[in-house]
């Protein structure tokens, strides 16, 4: 019989976190997160990790795994998180996928091709290249050399213009062309938990959470991060909640435009997000207005578990 992987999943500030802690008290889970951003270290309070104590009780995949300026890709996730997902049912867990991401939750899920093609020494050219004549250059390179690419890619996104000349130059061949070839479905069935509510009280929730992020000291840790040598342009930290804080850093914002550009931003996210998810037939969607919405959503999830596990 195909095994079942469940999944939770929603936009940010929803409560998917507190629904896998109150999952975790009656099940033998191993969390699995699809949080794009919860993978890099030192980007704890910004990112909303799970706190250190939850995730010394249960096991947590993909947090934590990689530097600021590391590559990584939803590609690589799919492939890693799929192998995870193998070893927690070998352990006789239940695997439980947690997170926003919708991109790397397609990649586990439905697959998406990714090369695997690598040149250390034509990424430090591509690097050099980037140093000398800026951004918009190699920008315009990728436009003419992949303008299929080039056009679903913002013309400031670092890492994926850098990643998808390094494969033209490699294999002659451009980003897109392997972007059609056919991804492979993973082995295990979805069940897809999506979690919902009002849109004004959502957008309550992000805002107090925001000043909840900034009380715990999130400035603080990005000027650490900065001060460990990370550059301000790096995609990971080109994201909401560090590049407000940045552009405050810098003096391009006073703290009251920093503090609302994050919330206004962390809205519009969630808006995305649920866009992205909404468009997915196969998820359920449950009302987590109130405190008894989850604990009845919980019982639910448990009740399948234990019937399908």
């Amino acid at each position: 019989m195909q095994r079942k992987v469940h999944f939770i999943v929603g936009p940010t500030g929803i409560g998917k976190t507190f629904l896998s802690k109150l999952i975790a008290e009656k099940a033998d889970v191993e969390i699995v997160s699809a949080d794009s951003r919860q993978i890099y270290r030192y980007m704890d309070i910004g990112t909303a990790k799970p706190e250190a104590e939850f995730r010394k009780q249960v096991p947590h995949h993909f947090i934590d795994i990689c530097d600021p300026d590391d590559y990584y890709s939803a590609g690589m996730f799919g492939k890693e998180a799929r192998s995870s997902i193998d070893q927690i049912f070998k352990k006789g867990k239940i695997p439980l996928v947690v997170g926003g991401s919708g991109f790397y939750i397609k990649a586990l899920v439905d697959g998406i091709f990714e090369l695997d093609a690598k040149d250390e020494t034509v990424r430090q050219q591509l690097e050099e290249q980037l140093k000398n004549e800026g951004l918009p250059k190699l920008y315009k390179e990728l436009q003419s050399v992949d303008p299929e690419y080039a056009a679903k890619i913002s013309l400031n996104d670092r890492q994926r213009i850098l990643r998808s000349l390094e494969v033209f130059r490699i294999t002659g061949k451009p980003f897109s062309y392997f972007h059609q070839q056919k991804p492979e479905p993973a082995a295990f069935k979805p069940v897809f938990w999506g979690l919902t509510m009002e849109r004004q009280a959502l957008y309550q929730r992000i805002n107090q959470r925001v000043d909840e992020m900034l009380s715990l000291g999130l400035v603080d840790e990005v000027k650490m991060i900065l001060e460990k040598g990370y550059s301000p342009k790096l995609n990971s930290l080109n994201t909401v909640g560090y590049k407000e804080v940045i552009a405050y850093l810098q003096n391009q914002l006073t703290f009251a435009e920093m503090v609302e550009q994050i919330k206004r931003n962390s809205r519009r996210y969630a808006k995305r997000q649920l866009t992205w998810f909404r468009a997915d037939e196969r998820i359920q969607w449950f009302n987590v207005e109130k405190i008894d919405d989850f604990k009845s959503l919980k019982q639910k999830i448990i009740r399948i578990i234990k019937l399908t596990d």
